[in-house]
């Protein structure tokens, strides 16, 4: 049987992670960890390297160098007790859209060998808001109900850990923000969420922790509020404005287009 590591470890530990595709460096030294149910964003534009860590994360890609494990099992020694302690949400729906709701819900729970795939397909749909909609096709399902469904499947025989890799691509503003919902209870039943975007009000709704990930190296890490404190404070002229999470980003990386990230003192 697997053991689950003590609760005094971070759920996800990653050390001097580096990745290379022949002369492109993708990964240069990438260190963070993420506490037990917590949201952490990885927070990137498109090729700063966040799907990569994802996947070396899920033993799907081995790194070059470095460390990293999930659920206190290493990546690279472990990766059948790795694989089983999270479920991993891509950027796109994997859904069967001729099955109804349900039907692939108890479809994932059968092949995952889960006891009573019926009672856990109707908790699920009860927990994500979809039981009036179970026994219709997906096809007639709406981008954030697809979204929602996904992430109820990847819940399926109770993963500690969950990967969401960029999970509002593509979604509309209302669907956005019903899967903002359903990640804030993820978290609320202690699950842990790592989780990849390059919608800075994303990572600034939900995560517990933010790091900015930029052309390989993680360049800033801490809460919303430790983010902010990077910027000079505040001038009050007739209102204080804060600085958003979109200011910092951008004071952190540079300019689009620059190669540079501008320095704390730079900033000053």
């Amino acid at each position: 049987m697997m053991t689950v590591s003590p609760n005094t470890e971070p759920a996800i530990r990653v050390r001097g992670l580096e990745k290379s595709y022949g002369k492109l460096e993708v990964l240069r030294g990438v260190d963070f960890d993420v506490g037990r149910g917590s949201i952490f964003a990885l927070l990137g534009s498109n090729g700063a390297g966040k799907t990569t860590i994802v996947r070396i994360l899920a033993t799907l890609l081995k790194a070059d160098a470095g460390s990293a494990g999930v659920n206190g099992f290493d990546v690279a020694t472990k990766p059948s007790d790795v694989r089983a302690s999270f479920s991993l949400t891509g950027q796109f729906a994997a859904v069967d859209e001729i099955l109804s709701g349900r039907e692939n819900l108890v479809l994932v729970a059968r092949l995952r060998h889960v006891k009573d795939p019926d009672a856990v397909a109707d908790d699920l749909l009860r927990r994500f808001s979809l039981t009036e909609a179970a026994p219709r096709r997906v096809s007639t399902y709406s981008g954030g109900m697809r979204r929602r469904l996904d992430i109820a499947m990847s819940l399926i025989g109770d993963p500690p850990v969950i990967f969401l890799d960029e999970p509002t691509t593509g979604l509309d503003p209302e669907a956005r923000v019903e899967v903002w919902e359903t990640v804030r209870g993820l978290a609320g039943r202690g699950t842990t969420v790592l989780l990849t975007t390059q919608y800075l009000e994303e990572a600034e709704q939900l995560a517990d922790r933010i790091a900015i990930l930029h052309r390989g190296r993680i360049i800033a890490n801490g809460t919303l509020a430790e983010l902010k404190q990077l910027l000079p404070p505040a001038k009050v002229e007739y209102v204080e404005k804060q600085p958003s999470l979109e200011d910092v980003f951008f004071a952190i990386v540079g300019d689009p287009g620059s190669d540079n990230p501008r320095t704390t003192s730079e900033r000053k």
